[in-house]
Parts: structure tokens; C-alpha cells; sequence
């Protein structure tokens, strides 16, 4: 596997590290670092913890390496899986059907154990920046309590509305792929035994004129994973002209115009209503999952890539780099990736930031582009050009290829 680090940092060649951002990829950031040796505080703009947060995690070698290598988790116990990729025509019957494994898991089982990992005493709430310098020597961080910090090597984990990446590249855009995805669960036990049965062991697509969406299953809320006590997930992209219908999808109960996102709850009594008549177009077991949601949210689908992930002594990582769509399952994954890669490149160096910063950055920014490249073309194929083939390979989940997190041995 790239990235593959050996040994650690020696006496007095050991940086400051400070990671902005604490999801998923900020903590694995703070545990890979700290364990070859730097000294690592991250600072989270929340002021709670962020539990609760995503639904479904498609696992990947990448994204769980560091709970596997450290025997932190027992994946078999908090993981689903589904053993067949299933296409339906719209009236539910099947198209095709591929013997092609995926597991699956949920946010807060990886985040709850990388934060009980990492520990709460270097993990700083209510730390949102404002502001970034750097000289030969050391970075500085301005928070907006006034505070500041200081650090060797910043790395900004901060996501797909990074304020770092704001700030190194102020000419770098966002850029709306033209739809918007739809999530939602509902408890396998309030499924139809038909529906249950339809979905049951597959991650199962439907490609409609304009339209796709895919169910499989994942932890249920208490950790069930059993059949029949899990969450089926959907994820249904619509198409959303840019311009007022977008801003109107996307202002909330309260009056608030969201950028990116609409969490669970927010989204508007008639827009739930429009998403629920929707479903009738989607195959009868997929339409069944989409109105049984209690709380359907939605994501919008955008493109970030930036020429640059390197600036000295500050780097991007994972989403504040490029922001890919989740087609492939696999920005988790890349972002966990390019934290592999830096602690390498910082062994490598002798704990040199800038000399180890230069040396990493090229692979990644041909493993970012080349990710966001697959994931585009694959939601326009479906989306624009209709040209998605049910059982194509390519349509498998994977970081580096496609496929290459199908059949991930957990046990």
C-alpha cells in the first residue's frame, strides 16, 4: 500500500503538528502523526463533538488502517456488507446481478473510536480560524476567540469549505456538477418483507432518463448489524438547474441559505413532499425506502481541485483539497490516503516539513485529480449522457480503481 510507514521520527527532528478539522480525517492525521512521533494538537471549529454526523461509510483498506493496525476495532462486529451488485429495470424487475462484496459501516463508530483513540485533551472545540500566517521557521493560527497557535507543520483536514485552502488559493472554486443527492435510511423492520427481500445483500442501482440512486445496508443506530435490524441506506440523485431553484432547494426552515449541505431536518415540508411523489418514478422497493425516510437530506454535488497541496510549512489533505463527488466511495479513503503518504514523506525526511512536504505532494495531486475525473464521469454518465451499462466494472467502489475496496476482508 502507498504510503507505508516505517520507523519514526528521531530525538529533536519531531515538529509541532496542528491539524485544523476534526472529523474522520483530522484524527486519523492526529494519530498517524503522533505516532511517528510529532506533537499534535487539532482544533475543530464545532463546540460539540461531531457524533451524529453522515450516515454510511463504505470501508476501504485506507480509511480503517489505522483501527485495524492498532487492533482497535473488531470490523466484523460493526460492519454490514453486501455480497452482490443488483441493477433494477423501473418496474423492480432485476436487470443484472454481480457476485461484487462491499462492507459498510457508520460515521460514528469510526469517529467515536479515533477520538477515543486520539483523546480529548489535544482535541480543541470552539477553535474555528481566521487566520493564517507562516515564516521560515513556524505557521501561526488565528482563531476568531482571538487566540492563536503555533506549530511546524500545519495541516488543514478542514473539508470541502476549507478555510485554509480559502486562504492559499483564493482563486480556487467550487464547482456545482448540476444535481444534488438525496439521503436517507429507514429501520429494515419497517420494510415490507418484499422490499426487504429485493434489497436484501446487494447494493442495488437503478439508472432512469436524468436520474440514479443505490441502497445498501448499514448499522443501525445502536450498532445492529444483524439482517433485518439494520438501516437501509438511499442516496438518489435528482438534476437541479443552477440559479433559483437550487437557492430555494437549499434554503432551510429557518430562512437560512445553506452552501453545500442540508442536514436531516432542515430540508422544507414541500420539498420533502416533492422528493416523496418523486419516488413513484423510482423501481417499487427503492420508492418504498425514499417515503419510509423519516428525514430525508441532501448534498450537493461539487467539484474542487486545486494545482497545489503544498505551501511550505502548510498542507492540504482529503476534502479541503479536492472535494469529490461519492461515486466511487472513496474520498474517505483519499483523504486517509494522503495522511499515509505525509507521515512517510516526514520519516523520510528526517522530520524536514518543507523538504517532506515537496516530496509528497506530487502523487497526490495525480491521485486527487485523477479520483475527481473517475467520480465526474461517472455521475454525468448517468445523470447527462445516460450511458451507464448495468454490471459495467467500473461502476465498482474503489480509490486507486475501481474494485479496489471490493471484497476488503473483515473479520
Amino acid at each position: 500500500m502507498t504510503g507505508q510507514v516505517s520507523g519514526g521520527l528521531p530525538e529533536g527532528r519531531r515538529p509541532r503538528v496542528a491539524v485544523l478539522g476534526g472529523s474522520l480525517i483530522g484524527l486519523t492525521t492526529a494519530l498517524v502523526l503522533r505516532d511517528i512521533g510529532c506533537e499534535v494538537d487539532v482544533y475543530e471549529r464545532s463546540r460539540v463533538p461531531l457524533e451524529g454526523r453522515g450516515v454510511g461509510i463504505v470501508l476501504h483498506p485506507a480509511t480503517v488502517r489505522y483501527l485495524l493496525d492498532n487492533k482497535l476495532l473488531d470490523l466484523g462486529a460493526v460492519s454490514t456488507s453486501a455480497a452482490y451488485h443488483r441493477y433494477l429495470a423501473a418496474d423492480g424487475s432485476v436487470l443484472a446481478q454481480h457476485a461484487r462484496r462491499h462492507h459498510f459501516t457508520g460515521y460514528n463508530t469510526l469517529y467515536g473510536t479515533l477520538l477515543a483513540a486520539f483523546g480529548r485533551e489535544r482535541c480543541h472545540l470552539a477553535h474555528e480560524a481566521t487566520a493564517v500566517s507562516q515564516s521560515d521557521d513556524q505557521v501561526q493560527i488565528t482563531f476568531a476567540d482571538g487566540g492563536t497557535a503555533t506549530c511546524d507543520l500545519l495541516v488543514a483536514a478542514d473539508g470541502i469549505s476549507s478555510f485554509v485552502r480559502r486562504a492559499v488559493l483564493p482563486d480556487v472554486q467550487q464547482r456545482y456538477g448540476g444535481y444534488v443527492a438525496w439521503r436517507g435510511v429507514v429501520d429494515e423492520q419497517e420494510l415490507t418483507p418484499e422490499t426487504f427481500a429485493a434489497l436484501d445483500d446487494s447494493l442495488t442501482y437503478f439508472v432512469g432518463a436524468g436520474t440514479h440512486a443505490l441502497t445498501y445496508p448499514i448499522p443501525n443506530y445502536d450498532g445492529a448489524v444483524e439482517p433485518g435490524r439494520r438501516l437501509m441506506n438511499l442516496v438518489w440523485y435528482r438534476n437541479v438547474p443552477e440559479g433559483e431553484e437550487l437557492a430555494d432547494l437549499l434554503t432551510d426552515r429557518s430562512g437560512r441559505q445553506r452552501d453545500v449541505s442540508m442536514p436531516p431536518g432542515a430540508v422544507r415540508d414541500e420539498h420533502l413532499a416533492e422528493f416523496r411523489a418523486g419516488a413513484a418514478a423510482l423501481p417499487p422497493p427503492l420508492a418504498e425506502v425514499a417515503v419510509r425516510s423519516p428525514a430525508p437530506f441532501l448534498q450537493v454535488m461539487i467539484d474542487v481541485e486545486v494545482p497545489r497541496m503544498a505551501f511550505g510549512r502548510v498542507c492540504l489533505v482529503g476534502d479541503a483539497a479536492f472535494a469529490v463527488r461519492p461515486h466511487a466511495a472513496a474520498a474517505t479513503a483519499k483523504g486517509a490516503d494522503d495522511v499515509w503518504a505525509l507521515a512517510a514523506a516526514l520519516v523520510t525526511s528526517g522530520g524536514d516539513v518543507p523538504a517532506a512536504l515537496r516530496a509528497w505532494e506530487p502523487a497526490r495531486l495525480e491521485l486527487g485529480r485523477a479520483l475527481l475525473a473517475r467520480n465526474r464521469d461517472l455521475g454525468e454518465g448517468a445523470q447527462f449522457r445516460g450511458d451507464w451499462v448495468p454490471g459495467d466494472p467500473a461502476l465498482t467502489f474503489g480509490l486507486r480503481a475501481p474494485g479496489d475496496s471490493a471484497d476488503m476482508r473483515v473479520t
